[in-house]
């Protein structure tokens, strides 16, 4: 076994706004592991709370895992004894990423069909950041001309209150007008209880189609509260880090969106669907600051899921991998073996 590591910067080509800050852009972990003659490749999005903010941070996690003895576990073996060494959620994605490339490299077999599953045919919601009426009016156009989006998932909970979110979200739906396109938003724990009553309420009014992290994450005790009278259905993203997390708030959500650096890769996302099903929910996917590494990875088990959220490929400048496509606003993964994504030489 054999590990290299490559640190690229991912440059945004609009910064994104959301409640807790704007990011503009920063350095991803490229990881390859290497056994044989075959070479998978994974991406680690660093995330503070994903327990590694730094490529360097995450990179001395994962040699610290593949120090210990791996010889002979499978994938979700090692996905296990990395939960076991406590290794940073986003450093232990971009290794089962990597090792899931390299299985479905040896077996020359794409992921998509390694998990018995078809292409997807949902499209993904594009991300509108937090901005001010008059940068929402031209960054609309910008999105939606010949680019095919069918969705927009629109982050509220500004810091400037709830006027500004509604002053935000009128100007999306005047943008919108003239395009057939379904509204989605996130609000990224950014409301008190009874905004995201409020909010929730006012939204449903005007067309909205769910709701995702209303309350902060470690309020999850105030989602029985918000639930019962919901006017919109409430999916969780930061409130639902594993599989393990459902259990304690599957009574007062309808959904819970995944994150392939938020639960450690494609084993976590496989685990956390399996358990959202179980408990009757509905199931959706998210990205990070990823490249097309990262989506085309998620893009393979997109076709189990309800929602689809992989857009932050589309929002680089450049992205430094090829991989899935872009088609009629569905992210659709291609057919070579493994994930599918290779890394640019000439970034």
């Amino acid at each position: 076994m054999n590990l290299t590591f490559e640190t690229r910067f991912l440059k945004k080509r609009f910064p994104l706004k959301i409640s807790r800050g704007t990011h503009s852009g920063r350095d991803n972990l490229f990881i390859a592991f290497s056994q044989g003659d075959v070479t998978g490749w994974g991406e680690m999005s660093p995330g503070k709370t994903e327990g590694a903010d730094t490529t360097d941070s995450a990179a001395a996690s994962i040699q610290l895992l593949f120090d210990t003895n791996l010889e002979g576990l499978s994938v979700q073996q090692i996905y296990d004894r990395g939960m076991e060494m406590d290794i940073p959620a986003c450093a232990l994605a971009g290794i089962d990423i990597a090792l899931w490339d390299w299985l479905g490299k040896k077996q020359q077999t794409p992921l998509y069909i390694m998990f018995g599953l078809s292409k997807p045919k949902v499209p993904s919601s594009v991300t509108i950041g937090i901005n001010p009426p008059e940068i929402v009016r031209e960054r609309v156009p910008l999105l939606m001309e010949g680019t095919g989006v069918r969705s927009l998932k629109i982050k509220l909970g500004s810091p400037d209150g709830e006027e500004a979110d509604r002053a935000m979200f009128n100007q999306v739906v005047e943008s919108t007008r003239s395009y057939d396109v379904k509204l989605r938003v996130d609000a990224n724990g950014g409301w008190d209880l009874n905004t995201a009553k409020r909010m929730m309420k006012w939204l449903a009014e005007n067309g909205v189609d769910y709701i995702e992290q209303p309350l902060k994450e470690g309020e999850e005790d105030q989602l029985p509260e918000l639930f019962k009278n919901r006017a919109l259905p409430i999916y969780v993203d930061e409130s639902c880090r594993f599989a393990s997390d459902i259990p304690k708030f599957a009574h007062a959500v309808d959904g819970v969106n995944m994150k392939l650096m938020k639960c450690g890769g494609l084993t976590g996302a496989l685990r956390i669907t399996a358990t959202a099903r179980a408990f009757g929910l509905k199931t959706m996917i998210g990205c990070m600051g990823e490249s097309s590494m990262s989506i085309s990875a998620a893009a393979a088990i997109t076709g189990m899921l309800d929602h689809i959220d992989l857009d932050s490929h589309l929002n680089l400048d450049p992205d430094p991998c090829t991989g899935a496509s872009f088609v009629d606003g569905v992210v659709v993964p291609n057919d070579l073996p493994g994930h599918g994504a290779q890394l640019k030489n000439d970034i």
